[in-house]
Protein backbone atom coordinates (compact mmCIF):
# COMPACT_ATOMS: atom_id res chain seq x y z
CA UNK A 1 0.00 0.00 0.00
CA UNK A 2 2.81 2.35 0.86
CA UNK A 3 6.60 2.25 0.65
CA UNK A 4 6.99 4.63 3.58
CA UNK A 5 7.28 3.10 7.06
CA UNK A 6 6.43 4.72 10.38
CA UNK A 7 7.59 4.09 13.94
CA UNK A 8 4.21 4.95 15.53
CA UNK A 9 0.91 3.91 13.93
CA UNK A 10 -2.63 4.51 15.16
CA UNK A 11 -5.43 2.34 13.78
CA UNK A 12 -9.10 3.29 14.13
CA UNK A 13 -12.31 2.75 12.20
CA UNK A 14 -12.37 6.41 11.16
CA UNK A 15 -9.49 8.59 10.11
CA UNK A 16 -8.73 11.75 12.14
CA UNK A 17 -9.69 13.93 9.16
CA UNK A 18 -13.00 14.56 7.36
CA UNK A 19 -13.32 15.00 3.60
CA UNK A 20 -14.97 18.30 2.69
CA UNK A 21 -16.19 19.24 -0.79
CA UNK A 22 -16.72 22.96 -1.45
CA UNK A 23 -19.22 24.59 -3.83
CA UNK A 24 -16.85 24.25 -6.77
CA UNK A 25 -16.56 20.49 -6.18
CA UNK A 26 -12.99 20.69 -4.86
CA UNK A 27 -12.22 18.17 -2.13
CA UNK A 28 -10.11 19.05 0.91
CA UNK A 29 -9.52 17.68 4.40
CA UNK A 30 -10.10 19.10 7.88
CA UNK A 31 -9.24 17.69 11.30
CA UNK A 32 -12.09 15.81 12.94
CA UNK A 33 -13.36 17.03 16.29
CA UNK A 34 -12.87 14.69 19.22
CA UNK A 35 -10.61 13.90 22.13
CA UNK A 36 -8.72 11.03 20.51
CA UNK A 37 -7.39 13.24 17.72
CA UNK A 38 -6.52 15.98 20.21
CA UNK A 39 -4.68 13.50 22.43
CA UNK A 40 -2.63 11.82 19.74
CA UNK A 41 -1.87 14.61 17.29
CA UNK A 42 1.26 15.81 19.20
CA UNK A 43 2.56 12.23 19.43
CA UNK A 44 1.94 11.63 15.76
CA UNK A 45 3.92 14.74 14.80
CA UNK A 46 6.80 14.05 17.22
CA UNK A 47 7.10 10.36 16.41
CA UNK A 48 6.81 10.45 12.62
CA UNK A 49 3.40 8.81 12.89
CA UNK A 50 0.81 7.37 10.53
CA UNK A 51 -2.93 6.90 11.05
CA UNK A 52 -4.78 4.00 9.40
CA UNK A 53 -8.56 4.25 9.00
CA UNK A 54 -11.61 4.65 6.81
CA UNK A 55 -12.14 8.03 5.12
CA UNK A 56 -15.86 8.21 5.94
CA UNK A 57 -17.23 7.65 2.43
CA UNK A 58 -18.13 4.33 0.81
CA UNK A 59 -16.06 3.02 -2.12
CA UNK A 60 -13.56 5.87 -1.87
CA UNK A 61 -10.13 4.61 -2.90
CA UNK A 62 -7.30 6.93 -1.92
CA UNK A 63 -3.53 6.69 -1.83
CA UNK A 64 -1.81 7.58 1.48
CA UNK A 65 -1.28 11.32 1.92
CA UNK A 66 -0.02 13.85 4.47
CA UNK A 67 -2.37 16.16 6.33
CA UNK A 68 -1.46 18.42 9.23
CA UNK A 69 1.86 16.69 9.82
CA UNK A 70 0.31 13.19 10.00
CA UNK A 71 0.59 10.45 7.40
CA UNK A 72 -2.95 9.37 6.50
CA UNK A 73 -3.38 5.77 5.29
CA UNK A 74 -6.97 5.27 4.05
CA UNK A 75 -8.67 1.86 4.09
CA UNK A 76 -11.41 1.43 1.49
CA UNK A 77 -14.83 0.24 2.71
CA UNK A 78 -17.67 -0.58 0.32
CA UNK A 79 -21.39 -0.04 0.93
CA UNK A 80 -21.61 -3.76 1.62
CA UNK A 81 -18.75 -3.51 4.16
CA UNK A 82 -20.53 -0.68 5.96
CA UNK A 83 -23.80 -2.59 6.01
CA UNK A 84 -22.34 -5.84 7.39
CA UNK A 85 -19.11 -4.97 9.24
CA UNK A 86 -20.08 -1.56 10.65
CA UNK A 87 -23.85 -1.21 10.91
CA UNK A 88 -24.27 -4.95 11.27
CA UNK A 89 -21.69 -6.72 13.41
CA UNK A 90 -20.13 -3.68 15.09
CA UNK A 91 -23.31 -1.76 15.90
CA UNK A 92 -26.11 -4.33 15.88
CA UNK A 93 -24.18 -7.22 17.46
CA UNK A 94 -21.25 -5.96 19.56
CA UNK A 95 -22.62 -2.56 20.65
CA UNK A 96 -25.83 -3.87 22.31
CA UNK A 97 -24.03 -6.93 23.71
CA UNK A 98 -21.25 -4.85 25.26
CA UNK A 99 -23.84 -2.45 26.72
CA UNK A 100 -25.52 -5.15 28.84
CA UNK A 101 -28.11 -6.12 26.19
CA UNK A 102 -30.19 -2.95 26.70
CA UNK A 103 -31.26 -3.74 23.13
CA UNK A 104 -31.22 -7.30 21.79
CA UNK A 105 -28.10 -8.10 19.72
CA UNK A 106 -28.43 -9.71 16.29
CA UNK A 107 -26.19 -12.65 15.44
CA UNK A 108 -25.58 -13.25 11.73
CA UNK A 109 -22.75 -15.38 10.42
CA UNK A 110 -22.44 -13.31 7.26
CA UNK A 111 -21.86 -10.18 9.41
CA UNK A 112 -19.16 -11.98 11.37
CA UNK A 113 -17.44 -13.14 8.18
CA UNK A 114 -17.35 -9.56 6.89
CA UNK A 115 -16.07 -8.30 10.27
CA UNK A 116 -13.16 -10.76 9.92
CA UNK A 117 -12.48 -9.67 6.35
CA UNK A 118 -12.47 -5.95 7.15
CA UNK A 119 -10.31 -6.44 10.26
CA UNK A 120 -7.85 -8.32 8.04
CA UNK A 121 -7.81 -5.38 5.61
CA UNK A 122 -6.98 -2.96 8.45
CA UNK A 123 -4.27 -5.29 9.77
CA UNK A 124 -2.64 -5.60 6.35
CA UNK A 125 -2.67 -1.83 5.79
CA UNK A 126 -1.10 -1.34 9.23
CA UNK A 127 1.57 -3.99 8.70
CA UNK A 128 2.49 -2.38 5.38
CA UNK A 129 2.92 1.05 7.04
CA UNK A 130 4.85 0.01 10.17
CA UNK A 131 8.63 0.27 10.50
CA UNK A 132 10.56 -2.61 12.16
CA UNK A 133 9.77 -2.65 15.88
CA UNK A 134 7.13 0.06 15.50
CA UNK A 135 4.54 0.81 18.16
CA UNK A 136 0.95 0.30 16.97
CA UNK A 137 -2.12 1.48 18.90
CA UNK A 138 -5.44 -0.05 17.77
CA UNK A 139 -8.64 1.69 18.82
CA UNK A 140 -12.03 0.29 19.77
CA UNK A 141 -14.50 -2.51 19.34
CA UNK A 142 -14.76 -2.40 15.54
CA UNK A 143 -11.17 -3.73 15.28
CA UNK A 144 -10.87 -6.36 18.01
CA UNK A 145 -9.31 -8.95 15.69
CA UNK A 146 -6.58 -6.63 14.40
CA UNK A 147 -4.05 -7.21 17.24
CA UNK A 148 -3.79 -10.98 16.66
CA UNK A 149 -3.80 -10.55 12.88
CA UNK A 150 -1.00 -7.98 13.19
CA UNK A 151 1.03 -10.23 15.46
CA UNK A 152 0.75 -13.00 12.88
CA UNK A 153 1.84 -10.68 10.07
CA UNK A 154 4.45 -8.68 12.05
CA UNK A 155 5.67 -10.34 15.26
CA UNK A 156 8.26 -7.55 15.64
CA UNK A 157 5.61 -4.92 16.45
CA UNK A 158 4.61 -3.65 19.88
CA UNK A 159 0.82 -3.62 19.87
CA UNK A 160 -1.63 -1.78 22.12
CA UNK A 161 -5.43 -1.94 22.02
CA UNK A 162 -7.88 0.39 23.75
CA UNK A 163 -11.58 -0.44 24.14
CA UNK A 164 -13.58 2.79 24.34
CA UNK A 165 -16.85 1.08 25.30
CA UNK A 166 -17.63 -1.26 28.22
CA UNK A 167 -16.51 -4.88 28.24
CA UNK A 168 -19.40 -7.00 29.52
CA UNK A 169 -19.53 -9.56 32.30
CA UNK A 170 -18.89 -13.14 31.22
CA UNK A 171 -22.54 -14.17 31.51
CA UNK A 172 -23.35 -11.64 28.79
CA UNK A 173 -20.18 -11.94 26.70
CA UNK A 174 -20.56 -15.73 26.57
CA UNK A 175 -23.69 -15.30 24.43
CA UNK A 176 -21.52 -14.21 21.49
CA UNK A 177 -21.05 -17.17 19.12
CA UNK A 178 -17.56 -15.90 18.24
CA UNK A 179 -16.49 -15.14 21.82
CA UNK A 180 -13.28 -17.21 21.62
CA UNK A 181 -12.13 -15.55 18.42
CA UNK A 182 -12.66 -12.08 19.94
CA UNK A 183 -10.62 -13.03 23.03
CA UNK A 184 -7.83 -14.41 20.86
CA UNK A 185 -7.91 -11.27 18.73
CA UNK A 186 -7.47 -8.98 21.73
CA UNK A 187 -4.76 -11.16 23.25
CA UNK A 188 -2.65 -10.40 20.20
CA UNK A 189 -1.95 -7.04 21.87
CA UNK A 190 0.79 -6.46 24.44
CA UNK A 191 -1.41 -4.02 26.37
CA UNK A 192 -5.23 -4.15 26.35
CA UNK A 193 -6.76 -0.99 27.85
CA UNK A 194 -10.26 -0.46 29.24
CA UNK A 195 -12.23 2.46 30.66
CA UNK A 196 -12.96 0.91 34.06
CA UNK A 197 -11.30 -1.54 36.43
CA UNK A 198 -14.47 -3.65 36.22
CA UNK A 199 -14.12 -3.90 32.42
CA UNK A 200 -10.54 -5.15 32.69
CA UNK A 201 -11.71 -7.67 35.29
CA UNK A 202 -14.50 -8.87 32.99
CA UNK A 203 -11.97 -9.40 30.20
CA UNK A 204 -9.57 -11.35 32.41
CA UNK A 205 -12.41 -13.57 33.66
CA UNK A 206 -13.48 -14.25 30.07
CA UNK A 207 -9.89 -15.25 29.25
CA UNK A 208 -9.81 -17.67 32.20
CA UNK A 209 -13.20 -19.19 31.35
CA UNK A 210 -12.65 -19.52 27.62
CA UNK A 211 -8.93 -20.22 27.37
CA UNK A 212 -7.85 -21.28 30.86
CA UNK A 213 -4.83 -18.97 30.84
CA UNK A 214 -3.25 -17.86 34.11
CA UNK A 215 -4.22 -14.33 35.14
CA UNK A 216 -2.94 -12.21 37.99
CA UNK A 217 -4.09 -8.59 37.78
CA UNK A 218 -3.07 -6.87 35.55
CA UNK A 219 -1.20 -9.70 33.82
CA UNK A 220 -2.41 -12.49 31.54
CA UNK A 221 0.07 -15.22 30.65
CA UNK A 222 -0.43 -16.41 27.07
CA UNK A 223 1.30 -19.74 26.45
CA UNK A 224 3.55 -20.20 23.45
CA UNK A 225 2.70 -22.04 20.26
CA UNK A 226 4.70 -23.47 17.38
CA UNK A 227 4.54 -20.05 15.73
CA UNK A 228 4.58 -17.66 18.70
CA UNK A 229 6.62 -17.47 21.93
CA UNK A 230 4.90 -17.31 25.33
CA UNK A 231 3.96 -13.74 26.23
CA UNK A 232 2.64 -11.73 29.15
CA UNK A 233 -0.23 -9.37 28.26
CA UNK A 234 -1.19 -6.39 30.44
CA UNK A 235 -4.96 -5.77 30.76
CA UNK A 236 -5.95 -2.82 32.91
CA UNK A 237 -7.96 0.39 33.12
CA UNK A 238 -6.81 3.64 31.48
CA UNK A 239 -9.83 5.97 31.90
CA UNK A 240 -10.01 8.35 28.96
CA UNK A 241 -10.57 12.10 29.37
CA UNK A 242 -10.77 15.37 27.44
CA UNK A 243 -8.55 18.29 26.46
CA UNK A 244 -9.30 20.13 29.70
CA UNK A 245 -7.14 23.19 29.02
CA UNK A 246 -8.58 23.64 25.54
CA UNK A 247 -12.14 23.36 26.81
CA UNK A 248 -11.52 25.76 29.69
CA UNK A 249 -10.07 28.32 27.29
CA UNK A 250 -13.02 27.86 24.94
CA UNK A 251 -15.59 28.38 27.70
CA UNK A 252 -13.76 31.50 28.94
CA UNK A 253 -14.05 33.32 25.62
CA UNK A 254 -16.25 36.44 25.89
CA UNK A 255 -18.29 35.47 22.83
CA UNK A 256 -19.06 32.04 24.32
CA UNK A 257 -20.10 33.60 27.63
CA UNK A 258 -22.30 36.08 25.76
CA UNK A 259 -23.86 33.21 23.82
CA UNK A 260 -24.61 31.41 27.12
CA UNK A 261 -26.48 34.48 28.37
CA UNK A 262 -28.36 34.65 25.07
CA UNK A 263 -29.40 30.99 25.39
CA UNK A 264 -30.88 31.72 28.82
CA UNK A 265 -32.69 34.74 27.43
CA UNK A 266 -34.02 32.77 24.44
CA UNK A 267 -35.44 30.22 26.88
CA UNK A 268 -37.24 32.96 28.82
CA UNK A 269 -34.68 33.23 31.64
CA UNK A 270 -36.15 30.38 33.72
CA UNK A 271 -34.93 29.93 37.29
CA UNK A 272 -33.35 26.60 36.35
CA UNK A 273 -32.09 25.16 33.08
CA UNK A 274 -31.42 21.44 33.01
CA UNK A 275 -29.36 20.06 30.15
CA UNK A 276 -28.92 16.66 28.52
CA UNK A 277 -26.37 16.18 25.72
CA UNK A 278 -26.21 12.77 24.08
CA UNK A 279 -25.94 10.86 20.89
CA UNK A 280 -29.44 9.57 20.19
CA UNK A 281 -28.66 6.08 21.51
CA UNK A 282 -30.63 3.64 23.66
CA UNK A 283 -27.70 3.38 26.09
CA UNK A 284 -27.95 7.04 27.13
CA UNK A 285 -31.11 6.85 29.25
CA UNK A 286 -32.81 9.81 27.54
CA UNK A 287 -36.23 8.23 28.00
CA UNK A 288 -35.59 7.70 31.72
CA UNK A 289 -34.77 11.36 32.35
CA UNK A 290 -37.79 12.49 30.32
CA UNK A 291 -39.99 10.17 32.35
CA UNK A 292 -38.63 11.55 35.64
CA UNK A 293 -39.04 15.15 34.47
CA UNK A 294 -42.57 14.55 33.20
CA UNK A 295 -43.60 12.98 36.49
CA UNK A 296 -42.18 15.90 38.48
CA UNK A 297 -44.27 18.29 36.39
CA UNK A 298 -47.36 16.08 36.71
CA UNK A 299 -46.98 15.93 40.50
CA UNK A 300 -46.60 19.70 40.75
CA UNK A 301 -43.13 19.36 42.32
CA UNK A 302 -41.73 21.38 39.42
CA UNK A 303 -43.34 24.21 37.49
CA UNK A 304 -42.91 24.78 33.77
CA UNK A 305 -42.66 28.53 34.51
CA UNK A 306 -39.54 27.91 36.60
CA UNK A 307 -37.64 25.17 34.78
CA UNK A 308 -36.76 24.10 31.25
CA UNK A 309 -35.10 20.89 30.14
CA UNK A 310 -32.88 21.32 27.08
CA UNK A 311 -32.19 17.99 25.37
CA UNK A 312 -29.56 17.89 22.65
CA UNK A 313 -29.83 14.56 20.83
CA UNK A 314 -27.21 14.23 18.12
CA UNK A 315 -28.37 12.01 15.21
CA UNK A 316 -26.76 8.58 15.30
CA UNK A 317 -26.82 5.41 13.13
CA UNK A 318 -30.07 6.40 11.49
CA UNK A 319 -29.95 3.47 9.06
CA UNK A 320 -30.22 1.01 12.01
CA UNK A 321 -33.85 0.16 12.77
CA UNK A 322 -33.54 0.24 16.59
CA UNK A 323 -32.21 3.81 16.36
CA UNK A 324 -35.07 4.93 14.13
CA UNK A 325 -37.53 3.47 16.63
CA UNK A 326 -35.75 5.23 19.51
CA UNK A 327 -36.00 8.58 17.74
CA UNK A 328 -39.75 8.11 17.26
CA UNK A 329 -40.21 7.18 20.95
CA UNK A 330 -38.22 10.15 22.24
CA UNK A 331 -39.97 12.63 19.98
CA UNK A 332 -43.39 11.27 20.99
CA UNK A 333 -42.45 11.61 24.66
CA UNK A 334 -41.19 15.18 24.20
CA UNK A 335 -44.36 16.11 22.32
CA UNK A 336 -46.53 14.60 25.03
CA UNK A 337 -44.73 16.48 27.85
CA UNK A 338 -44.86 19.77 25.97
CA UNK A 339 -48.50 19.23 25.07
CA UNK A 340 -49.48 18.43 28.64
CA UNK A 341 -47.44 21.02 30.54
CA UNK A 342 -46.19 23.70 28.13
CA UNK A 343 -47.70 27.14 27.90
CA UNK A 344 -47.64 29.74 25.14
CA UNK A 345 -44.66 31.42 26.81
CA UNK A 346 -42.92 28.41 28.40
CA UNK A 347 -41.87 25.14 26.76
CA UNK A 348 -41.18 22.26 29.16
CA UNK A 349 -38.63 20.53 26.92
CA UNK A 350 -36.50 22.22 24.26
CA UNK A 351 -35.56 19.28 22.03
CA UNK A 352 -32.72 19.71 19.52
CA UNK A 353 -32.12 16.78 17.17
CA UNK A 354 -28.88 17.90 15.56
CA UNK A 355 -25.24 18.37 16.37
CA UNK A 356 -23.53 21.62 17.38
CA UNK A 357 -19.96 22.95 17.12
CA UNK A 358 -17.81 22.91 20.26
CA UNK A 359 -18.28 26.65 20.85
CA UNK A 360 -22.05 26.26 20.99
CA UNK A 361 -21.79 23.24 23.29
CA UNK A 362 -19.56 25.19 25.66
CA UNK A 363 -22.22 27.92 25.76
CA UNK A 364 -24.90 25.33 26.55
CA UNK A 365 -22.77 24.01 29.43
CA UNK A 366 -22.35 27.52 30.83
CA UNK A 367 -26.07 28.22 30.54
CA UNK A 368 -27.11 25.02 32.35
CA UNK A 369 -27.67 24.98 36.10
CA UNK A 370 -28.00 21.18 36.18
CA UNK A 371 -26.32 18.67 33.85
CA UNK A 372 -28.15 15.34 33.47
CA UNK A 373 -26.05 12.33 32.49
CA UNK A 374 -28.34 9.33 32.96
CA UNK A 375 -26.62 6.66 30.84
CA UNK A 376 -27.85 3.12 31.36
CA UNK A 377 -24.36 1.89 30.41
CA UNK A 378 -21.46 3.98 29.17
CA UNK A 379 -17.76 3.34 28.75
CA UNK A 380 -16.88 6.80 30.07
CA UNK A 381 -19.19 9.67 29.00
CA UNK A 382 -17.00 12.64 28.16
CA UNK A 383 -19.96 15.06 28.22
CA UNK A 384 -19.83 14.91 32.02
CA UNK A 385 -16.17 15.93 31.95
CA UNK A 386 -16.79 18.68 29.38
CA UNK A 387 -19.47 20.20 31.61
CA UNK A 388 -17.08 20.27 34.55
CA UNK A 389 -14.22 21.71 32.48
CA UNK A 390 -16.46 24.47 31.12
CA UNK A 391 -17.57 25.66 34.57
CA UNK A 392 -14.81 28.11 35.38
CA UNK A 393 -17.38 29.90 37.55
CA UNK A 394 -17.35 26.86 39.86
CA UNK A 395 -21.13 26.65 39.66
CA UNK A 396 -23.59 24.11 38.33
CA UNK A 397 -24.55 20.62 39.49
CA UNK A 398 -23.69 17.36 37.72
CA UNK A 399 -26.14 14.47 38.05
CA UNK A 400 -24.25 11.39 36.89
CA UNK A 401 -25.29 7.79 36.35
CA UNK A 402 -23.35 5.26 38.38
CA UNK A 403 -23.31 3.12 35.21
CA UNK A 404 -21.13 5.61 33.32
CA UNK A 405 -17.38 5.11 33.57
CA UNK A 406 -16.98 8.76 34.62
CA UNK A 407 -18.65 7.94 37.94
CA UNK A 408 -15.49 6.12 39.08
CA UNK A 409 -13.63 9.44 39.04
CA UNK A 410 -16.32 12.10 39.51
CA UNK A 411 -17.47 11.06 42.97
CA UNK A 412 -18.43 14.63 43.91
CA UNK A 413 -21.28 14.52 41.39
CA UNK A 414 -24.76 13.47 42.49
CA UNK A 415 -24.65 9.79 41.53
CA UNK A 416 -27.89 8.10 40.49
CA UNK A 417 -29.31 4.80 39.30
CA UNK A 418 -31.31 5.95 36.25
CA UNK A 419 -33.56 2.88 36.47
CA UNK A 420 -34.78 4.18 39.87
CA UNK A 421 -37.14 6.86 38.58
CA UNK A 422 -38.20 7.96 42.08
CA UNK A 423 -34.56 8.25 43.13
CA UNK A 424 -33.78 10.21 39.97
CA UNK A 425 -36.66 12.59 40.65
CA UNK A 426 -35.47 13.20 44.21
CA UNK A 427 -31.92 13.83 42.96
CA UNK A 428 -33.16 16.37 40.40
CA UNK A 429 -34.98 18.26 43.17
CA UNK A 430 -31.89 18.10 45.37
CA UNK A 431 -29.74 19.52 42.57
CA UNK A 432 -32.16 22.38 41.91
CA UNK A 433 -32.34 23.30 45.60
CA UNK A 434 -28.62 22.84 46.37
CA UNK A 435 -27.09 25.86 48.18
CA UNK A 436 -24.40 27.75 46.31
CA UNK A 437 -21.77 26.87 48.93
CA UNK A 438 -22.30 23.16 48.33
CA UNK A 439 -22.42 23.64 44.56
CA UNK A 440 -19.07 25.42 44.59
CA UNK A 441 -17.47 22.83 46.88
CA UNK A 442 -18.56 19.94 44.69
CA UNK A 443 -17.61 21.67 41.45
CA UNK A 444 -14.14 22.54 42.75
CA UNK A 445 -13.58 18.87 43.60
CA UNK A 446 -14.83 17.78 40.20
CA UNK A 447 -12.68 20.30 38.35
CA UNK A 448 -9.58 19.26 40.28
CA UNK A 449 -10.18 15.60 39.38
CA UNK A 450 -10.79 16.31 35.69
CA UNK A 451 -7.71 18.55 35.48
CA UNK A 452 -5.48 15.88 37.05
CA UNK A 453 -6.61 13.20 34.62
CA UNK A 454 -6.91 14.98 31.28
CA UNK A 455 -6.55 13.42 27.83
CA UNK A 456 -2.79 14.01 27.85
CA UNK A 457 -2.48 12.03 31.08
CA UNK A 458 -4.55 9.24 29.52
CA UNK A 459 -2.46 8.88 26.38
CA UNK A 460 0.84 9.24 28.27
CA UNK A 461 -0.24 6.57 30.75
CA UNK A 462 -1.12 4.09 28.03
CA UNK A 463 1.93 4.79 25.89
CA UNK A 464 4.31 4.63 28.85
CA UNK A 465 2.92 1.17 29.65
CA UNK A 466 3.58 0.15 26.05
CA UNK A 467 7.09 1.56 26.36
CA UNK A 468 7.69 -0.60 29.45
CA UNK A 469 6.52 -3.64 27.51
CA UNK A 470 8.82 -2.69 24.64
CA UNK A 471 11.82 -2.78 26.93
CA UNK A 472 10.87 -5.93 28.86
CA UNK A 473 11.95 -9.49 28.27
CA UNK A 474 8.30 -10.55 27.91
CA UNK A 475 8.25 -9.01 24.45
CA UNK A 476 10.01 -11.19 21.90
CA UNK A 477 11.05 -8.40 19.53
CA UNK A 478 12.61 -5.91 21.93
CA UNK A 479 15.93 -5.99 20.11
CA UNK A 480 14.21 -4.27 17.17
CA UNK A 481 12.36 -1.67 19.19
CA UNK A 482 13.57 1.91 18.74
CA UNK A 483 14.23 3.78 21.96
CA UNK A 484 11.49 6.37 21.54
CA UNK A 485 9.91 8.42 24.31
CA UNK A 486 6.17 8.56 23.54
CA UNK A 487 5.39 11.43 25.87
CA UNK A 488 3.17 14.43 25.25
CA UNK A 489 3.89 17.74 26.91
CA UNK A 490 0.93 18.78 29.05
CA UNK A 491 -0.39 22.24 28.09
CA UNK A 492 0.07 25.00 30.61
CA UNK A 493 -3.19 25.91 32.36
Amino acid sequence: MTDELYSFVVVSNRLPVDRVIDESGTASWKQSPGGLVTALEPVMRAADGAWVGWAGQADLELEPFDEGGIRIVPVKLSESDLEMYYEGFSNDTLWPLYHDVIAQPSYHRIWWERYVQVNRRFAEATAASSAPGATVWVQDYQLQLVPAMLRELRPDLVIGFFNHIPFPAYGIFSQLPWRGQIIDGLLGADVVGFQRVADAGNFSRAVRRLRGYSTKTPYIDVPGTDDQPARRVIARAFPISIDVTGFQELAARPEVQERAAQIRADLGNPKTIMLGVDRLDYTKGIGHRLKAFGELLAEGRLSVEDITLVQVATPSRERVESYRQLRDEIELTVGRINGDYGTISHQAVSYLHHGFPREEMAAFYLAADVMLVTALRDGMNLVAKEYVAARGDEDGVLILSEFAGASDELRAALLVNPHDIDGLKDTILRAIAMPRVERRKRMRMLRRRVSENDVTHWSNSFLSTLREVKGSASWGGSDLAPETEWTIEKPSP
